[in-house]
């Protein structure tokens, strides 16, 4: 009888396999049947570690420094970890917030706690205490790791909970001392497969950001899908551009290079230096490279020179790219860039896969085992134009276990038998799948989703705001950027004194990458039950932007704040 390891290793070198041929492959894939117990980090990485010598984690660091560590040496440290994270207590079921950089203690940290059945809370070093307070407390999170020189965004927290620094940090348990531990490894497997293993909070329509679970195999097996889009393959280096905190990460830089065993290649830097990039690209014979459209840009501005010599796939991910682009680098490189679909409720669902033709605006087909349909919003019906969903009548592995907390929000997601995106999107007549945009009216910054009502509940408490209206403005670097369409409260002046007091209450109460960057005072159109119809406030910065002329009204973060 074949073990679950066994199982997913058949599945993983099928899709290798056939992934070139798409049609093949939606037609042969089924997701491995995984049962029982089953925990990723001990039924797949130990079991891929032992005696294997070949790099897992490679990390490059500005000044040249690099750090370069074995599949097995990652499960003896990660073994060392875990033993020493139980002796405080940590356990099967307990939450754990990471708030860490691309730095080993983080691909460490991750599998210790998932070898111990404890569950994994990713989270940004951009937050500030106020949205670290909510996490820890909506989050249920019982420990914290974190680098010490964010351990005081923690002080004044009121909530029981144990901290672990990297680093030195008064009142905080040292990291460190986990290498003076005799191990315990290696451990077994303490899970099931519904059992939760990851919680990441993600910002929707409302002003507190959604908890999103996944259990022991909806991330770990459902990247199979993410793997089989990157193309990646056993001994390949892996190279994506992506924040640790975010579903993202974990996609690129964690589960999928690792199904795959893969080099994990990160080149860490203060500030993007498009030409060090491309030099690290041909020094470490990356062979698959994801980044997104803004880090394409700048690359594409920088003079992409010849491609790397190991380069084979490269891909786009969290925003659609455009055919500039894309032709831009076919010319230098030879290769095309490939877009995919996914949401951090889910893996990869829609792809341009390797060695399929690629067209111009589409991001592909749905990826296999996984059942994407296009329903009418008005009718419930399928149709070639509608919301992306998935049919839940043979549910996907690849789905997340449901909203922490959100009952309400869980029955209107899973609603009418399918899983409800949020995104809309048409579909071809061969199959290839084209992003319209948001059911509702979020929208990408560089590479984060930006909630407008988000930051609009934080506007209206300033008191010169008595209501706001948030819109991305197009930027040619960031993709968009937040501009704030602002009605004045009484007794405050339309002027550049206000619009920087406002500014700067954007700035002090959100994080870095949501504050508010344009400031315009305007009569807020509305419908006539009283809602405001920013299609129209869309549509004024558009047409601004594609003429090239500035709106001469508005106030610039750049121009006022320092």
């Amino acid at each position: 009888m074949s073990s679950n390891t066994d199982l997913y290793r058949d599945a993983r070198d099928q899709l290798v396999d056939v992934i070139s041929d798409y049609d093949k492959a939606v037609a042969t894939f089924r997701w491995p049947a995984i049962t029982g117990s089953f925990n990723w980090a001990i039924d797949w990485f130990d079991v891929i570690a032992q005696d294997n010598h070949r790099p897992a984690l490679w990390i490059v660091e500005q000044d040249g420094s690099e750090t370069k560590l074995s599949f097995a040496e990652m499960a003896q440290r990660s073994d060392l970890v875990a033993t020493w994270l139980q002796s405080l207590g940590v356990g099967k079921g307990d939450r754990v917030i990471l708030m860490l950089g691309n730095q080993v203690e983080l691909w460490e940290s991750m599998l210790a706690v998932a070898k111990l059945g404890a569950v994994v809370m990713p989270t940004t070093g951009a937050l500030g205490t106020a949205d670290l307070a909510d996490r820890i407390e909506r989050g249920g999170a019982r420990f914290v790791i974190a680098n010490a020189a964010d351990a005081g965004k923690f002080e004044g927290i009121d909530a029981e909970f144990t901290r672990i620094a990297i680093g030195e940090a008064d009142g905080w348990h040292r990291y460190a001392d986990a290498a003076d531990v005799s191990s315990a490894g290696p451990f077994e497997t303490v899970t099931e497969v519904g059992d939760p293993l990851l919680v990441y909070f993600t910002s929707g329509t409302t002003s507190k950001p959604k908890l999103v679970e996944h259990s022991q195999v909806s991330y770990p097996v459902g990247h199979l899908s993410t793997m089989a889009w990157i193309g990646v393959t056993p001994g390949d280096v892996h190279l994506a551009i992506s924040s640790p905190g975010w579903a993202k990460h974990a996609w690129s830089c964690f589960f999928t290079p690792w199904i795959a065993e893969a080099t994990i290649f990160v080149y860490n830097y203060d500030r993007f230096d498009a030409a060090a990039l491309l030099e690290q690209l041909h020094r470490a014979e990356v062979n698959t490279f994801c980044a997104p459209p803004t880090v394409w840009r700048m690359l594409i501005q920088a003079d992409l020179g010849a491609k790397p010599e190991g380069l084979r796939e490269i891909l786009g991910a969290g925003e659609p790219l455009n055919p500039e682009v894309i032709g831009a680098v076919e010319r230098a490189w030879g290769l095309t860039i490939r877009d995919g679909f996914g949401q951090t409720e889910t893996t990869l669902q829609i792809g341009n896969t390797p060695g399929q033709p690629v067209k111009a605006g589409s991001m592909g087909r749905p990826m296999p085992g996984v059942p994407v349909v296009l329903v009418d919003p008005l009718t419930g019906d399928v149709a070639d134009e509608g919301e992306i969903c998935l049919d839940l009548v043979d549910r996907p592995l690849n789905l997340m276990t449901g909203y922490l907390g959100d009952p309400k929000r869980n029955a209107a997601v899973m609603a009418n038998g399918y899983y409800h995106t949020g995104d809309v999107a048409s579909r071809d007549e061969d199959g290839y799948i084209t992003y319209i945009g948001r059911t509702d009216d979020v929208f990408k910054s560089s590479d984060y989703k930006v909630s407008p009502f988000e930051l609009e509940s934080v506007l209206i408490e300033h008191p010169a705001v008595i209501e706001a209206a948030v819109v991305p403005q197009p930027d040619d670097t960031r993709l968009a950027v937040p501009k704030a369409y602002v009605a004045l409260a009484s007794g405050w002046q339309a002027d550049a004194d206000t619009a920087k007091s406002i500014l700067e209450y954007s700035r002090d109460h959100l994080a870095p990458y949501l504050k508010v960057r344009r400031v315009e005072f305007f009569e807020l159109p509305k419908t006539i039950s009283g809602k405001i119809r920013r299609v129209e406030l869309r549509r004024r910065e558009d047409e601004a932007h594609a003429s090239g002329s500035p709106i001469e009204t508005e106030y610039r973060y750049e121009d006022l704040v320092i």
